[in-house]
């Protein structure tokens, strides 16, 4: 094992610009100086070794004038200090001076000062030398009987790690042990004597446990945390054990530490798939998450029910919890909340549906005017979706859901308004019995919204949704009501030159009388001048909307115009009445038009809503059959298709999530009988509890594939040429946030190397941890080196350094050995992610670096060419596969071209947006390779550069 591998217990942090001081000056304060002298002398002697200093002169200095000294502090470096001196020989033996440190030990063992005797037991846990510690097992045993909680379960560590090291030193541990816990009374050393016999002998502790089984409520929470473990092995080792402890574990779901509830109810999920148990477990973590204040312990807690959501024996039993669950809706935090309505939504059914809807409809009703968090917006979000997908799965709750959702049409936020109209133009589609309702409802809110997006949604599902003579001279009411005094162009002139009573006066705000200080009274008045501004706001909303320029408005309200009018001419027989409707629709559109070419408005009309205007108002002219089906009959037809298409995706992606967690069983699968399994097979599950320390230690074990081709060696990098002096290669192995870079570096000459250091340095978002230290590597030997790098964000990053060493005996300068570049691939740290076409789009209108990047490829398919850039780069392509009658493939490429929308999310939670425009140009040939362009979006400008770099090194497909 190489230096750069030892095992170390303590890190001390040194400035890199400190003068290293010389042996004899270090002597020199040991030997003669104060009490502080020699402290921070023995503190730089510390440093000096753990830097790969040999000082074996100091030694017997600091044994003959520090070590009897009974400073704390003294005493305590002295601990660091013999635990990382050398204490052998080359040839393996103990060196003679250590029977003098062995004697002090001992006497600190006895010494009156439990601080003392406790530090120095923890000091003997890290010794890896049995003579030293043989003379010292009576002393050791004799601090179990001290009166000092302290010393006692320091005591028991050390005796714990000599038997599993030394067993030899003493056989009689666990006996000890056991008898020392039976007498015991403080919970951290009856904690640490009960983990010890869990390790050395399971049988005694287990003895010990059924003597007291019933008192396991009334133990510390730490000792509580080591009967848990030891009920999940040994259920897991042998199950017909369950029975015997699973009261026990029930029992630990009432207990008042968070911690014991979270692995008592863990461990009974894993012990019992009864639904009581379930239920149990289930109700303890709502109820950890209900209490528990930081958001990160909701999180994790709300991942253990979503886990437990997914296994199909147990959704059942949460279905009846749904209700409870929607409790942790009272936490303010945006993720816990998303996370919670998510799970309600998956384990919503015909049963509990009707009580998530009067509960999400009380949580809308709360957030109305609500604006003390900055979330409530996105919440009510949340809330709208979640009742619009309760609404579609179950038509029943749409009648309930409606009135209360069409009040936030009216609302300032548009996210929420237009989650709600989308959610009312899917209802108003599909559910024919409703249609009144909701045109009602529509009516009744229309004056009061005040967002032109909303305002042009809400006019579209009033033209093509009202069918009764009433409610089209109700829409009528409400346009003219929307717009104001027509024509608006003269009513407009008329008020600037003041024609109209003048509203737009300066005014004198209302007086007020103050009293001052000394009791007298002062009149206070300001001029108003913002009544031009009142006048903005007192405008009625269609004609306020007009006359900031936004005439798309104006093309949208001419659609509604004209298939009303068509829609009233069908259903009135009277004449005269038909003329004045289509009249009235027609003096609408014209007098628009005439304002858009005025001067009046902020922006002029465009050309398209020109076009638009002058079409419908040609349409209501002629009044033709055929434009009454194109208008009143093909547009409906279009919706129709949509949402038949994204039901038939919804049901389909369902269906593929039931088969995931359906659990098949084939007609030759062998059958496991509980009673006829070998002990040694009740294996199947993973140890959870070695599995979360080890995710604690970063070592979390992943499943190598099966490829022999996916092995370490394909990450393996060659930094120099195997003619150099020294030869180097990296395993670069990345770890979310971390690189360890394992470097092997191989001495190729006859000379001793001295000081072989390997320097590096980091281009992009990266961070070199720490500084390598420098190795000695003799003629034709190796070593390796670790270095870790952190990372800050999705970029692409180089490593690059050199190799520096001093050869043995040579005169000259220092010899240096440039290595190659390292490049971190930014696929590490990307993974596909899902939005919605809104969100896409808002995104996409918010992000500021572009990169647009040519396409370059040997692809002659356009699916194929769209496939190999989503594996090359970790994205997701968020556009359908079917659009029309679902017989045409959106991403076939049969029609020559192909357009689709791309999203990734990185673990840094930083977005990326693609969009790929490409083409087959078919004139020239079959054989043409696929073309066109990706433009790539991020917020910053690195992700967007590098994974435009990816995409470019990955275009073309090479032949394996």
């Amino acid at each position: 094992m190489t230096a750069a591998e030892n095992v170390c217990y303590t890190l001390i942090n040194v400035s890199s610009d400190s003068e290293p001081p010389s042996e004899v000056s270090l002597k020199t304060d040991l030997e003669k100086g104060e009490i502080k002298a020699k402290t921070e002398a023995l503190k730089k002697v510390i440093i000096m070794i753990l830097n790969g200093e040999k000082l074996p002169g100091l030694l017997m200095t600091i044994i003959r004038f520090v070590l009897p000294l009974q400073d704390h502090t003294i005493k305590k470096l002295l601990l660091v200090f013999w635990e990382i001196v050398p204490k052998t020989t080359p040839d393996g033996k103990l060196l003679q001076e250590m029977i003098l440190v062995c004697d002090a030990y001992r006497k600190d063992l006895q010494h009156p000062n439990e601080f003392i005797r406790g530090s120095t037991l923890r000091f003997l846990c890290k010794l890896k030398e049995s003579e030293l510690l043989e003379p010292l097992m009576p002393a050791i045993r004799a601090c179990l009987e001290h009166r000092h909680s302290y010393v006692r379960r320091n005591a028991v560590l050390a005796i714990y790690t000599i038997y599993r090291n030394f067993e030899h030193l003493i056989p009689d541990a666990p006996e000890l042990i056991h008898d020392f816990l039976v007498n015991e009374k403080d919970a951290s050393c009856k904690r640490n004597a009960f983990m010890m016999l869990i390790h050395a002998d399971q049988d005694r502790a287990l003895d010990y446990l059924s003597t007291c089984i019933d008192q396991v409520h009334t133990f510390g929470d730490i000792l509580q945390l080591v009967i848990v473990e030891l009920i999940y092995k040994v259920c897991h080792a042998n199950p017909s054990e369950r029975a015997r402890f699973i009261r026990c574990i029930y029992n630990l779901l009432q207990s008042s530490s968070p911690a014991v509830k979270y692995e008592a109810a863990g461990t009974l999920v894993t012990l019992s798939s009864a639904p009581t148990a379930i239920k149990a477990a289930a109700q303890c973590y709502i109820d950890l998450i209900i209490k528990e204040s930081d958001n990160n312990v909701k999180l994790i807690v709300l991942d253990r029910l979503i886990d437990l959501k997914d296994h199909p024996t147990h959704e059942r039993v949460l279905q009846d919890l749904v209700m409870d669950i929607l409790r942790v809706l009272s936490t303010p935090d945006l993720e816990v909340r998303k996370k919670t309505l998510q799970l309600a939504l998956d384990l919503v059914s015909s049963r509990n549906v009707e009580e998530l809807v009067i509960v999400l409809k009380k949580e809308v009703i709360k957030t109305n005017n609500v604006t003390e968090h900055e979330d409530t917006d996105k919440y009510r979000q949340l809330l709208v979706r979640t009742l619009h997908s309760c609404s579609v799965r179950f038509p029943d709750m749409a009648a309930n859901v409606i009135p209360v959702l069409m009040e936030f049409l009216s609302d300032t936020n548009e996210a929420a308004a237009a989650d709600v109209l989308e959610f009312v133009r899917e209802a108003i589609q599909r559910f024919d019995n409703l249609r009144p309702l909701i045109i009602e409802k529509m009516l009744e809110v229309f004056h009061a919204i005040r967002t032109v997006k909303i305002y042009r949604g809400a006019l579209w599902i009033l033209g093509e949704y009202c069918s009764t003579k009433e409610d089209i001279q109700s829409v009528m009411t409400e346009i003219r009501r929307s717009l104001g005094e027509i024509p608006i162009v003269e009513h407009e002139i008329k008020k600037e030159t003041g024609e109209v009573k003048a509203e737009d006066e300066v005014s004198a705000a209302p007086v007020q009388k103050l009293v001052t200080e000394m009791g007298t009274y002062v009149t206070q008045s300001a001029l108003s001048s913002s009544r031009p501004l009142k006048k903005d706001e007192d405008r009625p909303p269609l004609r306020g909307f007009l006359m900031d320029g936004d005439f798309y408005v104006a093309a949208s309200l001419a659609t509604t115009l004209t298939k009303v009018a068509l829609r009233y001419v069908a259903i009135v027989e009277e004449k005269r009445r038909q003329n004045s409707f289509v009249a009235e629709s027609m003096l609408i559109m014209v007098t628009v038009l005439h304002l858009g070419k005025s001067s009046l408005p902020k922006k002029p009309i465009t050309d398209d809503d020109v076009e638009r205007i002058s079409l419908c108002l040609k349409v209501l002219s002629e009044c033709s059959p055929l434009m009454n089906d194109i208008f009143n009959k093909e547009c409906r037809k279009s919706l129709s298709h949509m949402l038949a298409i994204r039901l038939e995706e919804e049901k389909l992606s369902q269906k593929k999530e039931s088969e995931k967690r359906n659990v098949t069983v084939q007609a030759d699968d062998p059958i496991s009988f509980v009673q006829l399994t070998a002990k040694n097979e009740m294996t199947s599950k993973e140890d959870q509890f070695q599995l979360s320390l080890l995710a604690a230690m970063g070592n979390t074990q992943r499943k190598e594939a099966a490829d022999p081709l996916a092995s370490k060696l394909n990450k393996v990098t060659q930094l120099t040429g195997f003619s150099d002096p020294v030869y180097a290669e990296a395993y670069v192995h990345v770890n979310q946030y971390d690189i360890v870079l394992d470097v092997l570096v191989v001495n190729q000459t006859s000379d001793t190397l001295q000081n072989c250091t390997l320097e590096l340095a980091t281009l992009g978002d990266l961070k070199l941890v720490e500084k390598p230290s420098p190795l000695t590597l003799a003629p034709h030997d190796f070593a390796n080196i670790k270095a870790n790098v952190k990372v800050a964000s999705t970029e692409n990053g180089i490593i690059f350094g050199n190799i520096v060493y001093d050869v043995s005996g040579a005169a000259s300068d220092r010899n240096c050995v440039v290595l190659s570049d390292i490049h971190i691939d930014i696929m590490d740290y990307i993974q596909p992610a899902a939005c919605t076409d809104a969100e896409f789009r808002q995104m996409w209108a918010e992000f500021e670096w572009e990169n647009k990047v040519t396409v370059n490829t040997n692809i002659t398919d356009l699916n194929e060419y769209l496939q190999h850039i989503l594996k090359s780069t970790n994205m997701k392509c968020l556009t359908p596969e079917k659009v029309g009658n679902g017989a045409i493939m959106a991403l076939s490429g049969f029609c020559g071209f192909m357009a689709a929308n791309l999203y990734a999310r990185s673990i840094f939670g930083e977005d990326a947006l693609a969009n790929v425009s490409i083409e087959k140009p078919i004139h020239l040939g079959p054989d043409a390779p696929v073309n066109g362009h990706i433009r790539i979006r991020a917020k910053s400008q690195g992700m967007a550069l590098s994974l435009g770099d990816k995409i470019n090194l990955s275009q073309k497909k090479t032949n394996v």
